[in-house]
């Protein structure tokens, strides 16, 4: 049962009878799609407030400490008021169309992008049996409204950032397609709530980065395409504000400007959730394995359990993300290309060898 279904049935539940099929559908979709644009904004709040605080703490001191009280906790969303009234600038040389549409085609393809990502075992947006394949074919296209950004601005930085963000995203897609073929040959599906059932057991003992040697090196190949996918730091080229002023994102400002990080938060936290799912058990751990034994997998604590721990394993990949960006340099761009060509496709090659003979034999 997909999550429209889901909603469709508690909306027939509570519609006074008679209601239209369609109606419902319709409504079902609209809430469908406005618990995904809250998961997003909530998701961009917290990242900013949590990158703050990491920064922070790694450069010993507080980071965001009186707005809103406790540690800062309603910096982004002052900082999200001050977005909204600020002036929408357009340069005058800029393609209109083109620099206007851009943000919305970045935002646009990671929510296409979150369509695939379950909230919980029996709770997502849509049931797709190719789930990761449509989370990297979406996500990937966010690559063309950074092209787009970058050459409607009429600006030199934004084009050498986006020209940046092009070449990077060939280099990177290559490997982090590649390293994911590993846990796919042990799980056998594409579907994520499939591929999370699978790694079901205690203690964790069944998760995909024990069952094969080379699921781990794999998952390491993952992490850093993934960086280099989210333009995150030590890859973050495509911005690079010590050389670029801002990237592709240097012409932009007020709401619009948010877009970009919008979409760049959420993208890392679907690759942390990918991460979670197809190499660390998913919604599994022994907390959910004592809550399904003892109520059941179909019990509302197990949904709520699940979701809770997939959850936790997301943002503490998005954390490891930022204490990577305020550890490690940024590269070079030709060091970047050399690191993608050179070294990471071939690795995530012979992982996959190995892999498939390590299937093959044991």
């Amino acid at each position: 049962m997909s999550g429209g279904n889901l909603f469709l049935t508690l909306l027939e539940k509570l519609a006074p009878s008679g209601t239209p099929t369609w109606l419902l559908a319709l409504v079902a979709a609209g809430v469908g799609v406005a618990i995904l644009i809250a998961i997003v904004s909530v998701v961009a709040m917290f990242s900013v407030w949590m990158e703050r605080k990491v920064s922070g703490h790694i450069q010993c001191r507080y980071g965001p400490m009186y707005a809103g009280g406790w540690h800062g906790w309603a910096q982004s969303l002052a900082d999200g008021v001050k977005l909204l009234m600020k002036e929408d600038l357009i340069p005058l040389g800029a393609d209109r169309p083109l620099f206007m549409l851009a943000p919305a085609v970045v935002l646009a393809s990671i929510f296409g992008a979150l369509t695939a990502m379950p909230l919980s075992p029996h709770l997502f947006f849509a049931d797709i049996n190719l789930g990761l394949f449509l989370i990297l074919a979406m996500s990937s296209m966010t690559t063309i409204g950074v092209v787009m950004a970058g050459w409607a601005s009429n600006s030199k930085w934004s084009l050498y950032g986006s020209m940046r963000e092009a070449a990077q995203v060939v280099a990177y897609e290559i490997p982090l397609g590649i390293s994911l073929l590993v846990p796919l040959m042990v799980v056998g599906t594409l579907d994520l709530r499939e591929a999370s059932a699978e790694q079901a057991g205690w203690f964790g003992m069944h998760w995909l980065i024990f069952q094969n040697p080379f699921v781990l090196p794999a998952f390491v190949l993952f992490f850093v395409a993934a960086l280099a996918e989210t333009k995150r730091a030590p890859f973050d080229l495509p911005e690079a504000e010590s050389e670029l002023v801002a990237g592709f994102m240097t012409e932009y400002s007020g709401i619009r400007w948010s877009f970009f990080f919008m979409e760049e938060y959420a993208a890392m936290f679907l690759m942390s959730v990918v991460a979670a799912v197809f190499f660390l058990g998913g919604f599994e751990s022994p907390i959910t394995h004592v809550v399904r034994e003892s109520l059941g997998a179909d019990s509302i604590a197990y949904d709520v359990t699940a979701g809770f721990v997939l959850l936790v394993k997301a943002v503490f990949g998005v954390f490891l993300m930022m204490w990577i960006r305020w550890t490690l340099p940024r590269v070079r761009i030709d060091q970047v290309m050399t690191m993608g060509y050179k070294y990471l496709t071939p690795l995530a090659l012979a992982c996959v060898l190995g892999a498939g003979l390590w299937e093959a034999i044991f």
